[in-house]
């Protein structure tokens, strides 16, 4: 080999060495003591073994305002590139906090935006590793025009191809809304916090110091702000758990999701024992869905947030559903404006990308109260209508116990575009429940009758006997068939291998106009 091709493998060699380097041995030090991975680590850890391929490596900022041309390192601070996830393409970025603080200019913006619409050519998911400290000032509005053309890939990008964004350290001010557009955001439960405006450490107006944590952690955006999908131990799980996610998924609109061959499950026999036919007598509605999905295939999405409402993927025969449920443990299943924006952006999520939806009824009614009706139930709940209205995937709907007045219509009814509905036969399909109902058009005959108490339980018990019963739905063909609850899984498999071909057109239109 001749002098000046080894002079030229030499400087290549040492730009690839202050490349793997990131911010130095000191910062990499630093990162795992706080329990963190480095970028590259964090990708390694997603992509499988040996696949991943970074691209733009050694782009650097062109800045040197503020001392910058003596701060520039080679890729500016952030990981992108491709590789394949279960054998399939996807793309991602990572954010290296390690070099600046992962903090965002116009050449880290640039590297992710490149690798975006890369991801949206090849119909890819793409998945992006939050873990800056936010715009990075010395670059000015060049920082702020990279978040913004950030923000317009991801509006491009959704409902085209799955987004996914994990949260593994700090993601403050602007950089929050990349996240909020996409589709899922992991945390981890001690490094991950997301937040709008104010320091680490602020001040409640009750004078109690609220941390970051208290602020935009994990714990707060998974139960209180519902901003988080996901809420993981540490990163390895959480990258983990973004692989299975992705198992669910197809690459993008206009594929459906891979088979994955596992264990049928039905146990739907013990279903009368799980279900009290006592409406007022709760349960845990996963148990059902336990009882008939391929075996360990539930995976819940928003666990601890709106849990009054359950969603998730799961799969049937090896096929990938989404299932939305009432849970009668908590508000007693009904329908509060939490429980309506979870359900409804879930809905369209799946019908995005072709996942059937299973809806699992046993619902009360909306949640009834000044604070609900202040807050907007009305537009709220009126998202999920819209939601099941619009959406054109297979919808199939089993009407367990409970179905009243409009939440039973919001519950993916018929009228509003079910394609196949089941109900049990303990299912009370009605405007409201019995006493209710008695009350208001048997007032005047409880109030003239002798004994009052007797013939309103009589009156009750007449309306038990003629309208609390899926019977009457079935006859007038709101409900297609009364089914065993032992018959669940065949029913309901049968229905969706049906239904796999189906093809419905919406009016030709720009978009509708969801109340948001």
């Amino acid at each position: 080999m001749d002098q000046k091709w080894q002079e030229s493998i030499n400087a290549l060699d040492q730009r690839r060495e202050k490349v793997a380097a990131s911010g130095g041995a000191e910062r990499i030090a630093k990162q795992h003591a706080s329990g963190k991975l480095t970028a590259r680590e964090r990708l390694e850890a997603l992509f499988d073994d040996g696949t991943f391929v970074e691209i733009n490596d050694m782009v650097s900022s062109r800045a040197s305002d503020f001392g910058m041309d003596k701060k520039k390192k080679p890729g500016d601070g952030v990981v992108t590139g491709y590789g394949y996830i279960l054998g399939r393409l996807a793309f991602a970025s990572s954010q290296d906090f390690t070099v600046g603080g992962g903090s965002l200019g116009e050449a880290h913006a640039m590297k992710i935006c490149k690798v975006m619409d890369k991801a949206i050519e090849m119909k890819a998911p793409f998945i992006s590793i939050n873990d800056s400290g936010g715009a990075r000032i010395e670059e000015g509005i060049d920082s702020l025009t990279g978040y913004a053309d950030i923000f317009y890939r991801n509006t491009m990008a959704s409902g085209v191809i799955p987004q996914i964004s994990v949260i593994l350290g700090p993601c403050a001010g602007g950089a929050c809304y990349s996240p909020a557009i996409t589709d899922f955001i992991f945390m981890t439960e001690n490094n991950s916090q997301m937040y709008i405006t104010g320091p680490a450490v602020v001040k409640s107006v009750t004078g109690e110091v609220i941390t970051s944590a208290d602020l935009g952690g994990a714990r707060v955006h998974s139960s209180v702000s519902g901003v988080a999908h996901f809420v993981c131990p540490d990163e390895l799980s959480c990258l983990n758990d973004v692989r299975r996610l992705l198992g669910y998924l197809p690459q993008n609109n206009s594929e459906n999701s891979m088979t994955v061959n596992g264990t049928i499950c039905d146990t739907c026999s013990s279903l009368s024992k799980i279900v009290p036919a006592d409406s007022k007598r709760p349960y845990d509605v996963r148990d059902v869905i336990a009882s008939f999905a391929d075996q360990n295939s539930f995976f819940e999405i928003q666990p601890d947030f709106a849990r009054n409402i359950v969603i998730g993927f799961a799969r049937l025969d090896g096929e990938t559903v989404g299932i939305v449920a009432n849970q009668s443990q908590f508000m007693a299943g009904s329908l509060d404006i939490n429980a309506s924006d979870k359900g409804a952006r879930f809905i369209r999520f799946c019908d995005s990308f072709n996942i059937p939806i299973l809806t699992l009824v046993d619902v009360p009614a909306f949640l009834p109260g000044s604070q609900q009706e202040h807050g907007g139930i009305i537009r709220h709940g009126a998202k999920l209508l819209f939601a099941y209205s619009e959406a054109t995937v297979p919808k199939i709907s089993l009407i367990m116990r409970k179905a009243y007045g409009g939440a039973y219509i919001a519950m993916n009814s018929k009228g509003i575009g079910a394609d196949v509905v089941y109900a049990w036969p303990i299912a009370e399909i009605a405007v409201m429940g019995a006493s209710g109902a008695v009350s208001i058009i048997g007032r005047k005959e409880i109030e003239n009758a002798a004994e009052p108490e007797a013939k309103k339980q009589e009156l009750i018990s007449t309306y038990n006997e003629k309208f609390m019963n899926p019977y009457v739905a079935a006859e007038h063909g709101y409900v297609d068939e009364v089914i065993l609850p032992e018959e669940t899984r065949e029913k309901i498999s049968a229905a969706f291998k049906m239904l796999k071909t189906k093809k419905r057109s919406i009016p030709d239109k720009k978009h509708g106009n969801i109340p948001l």
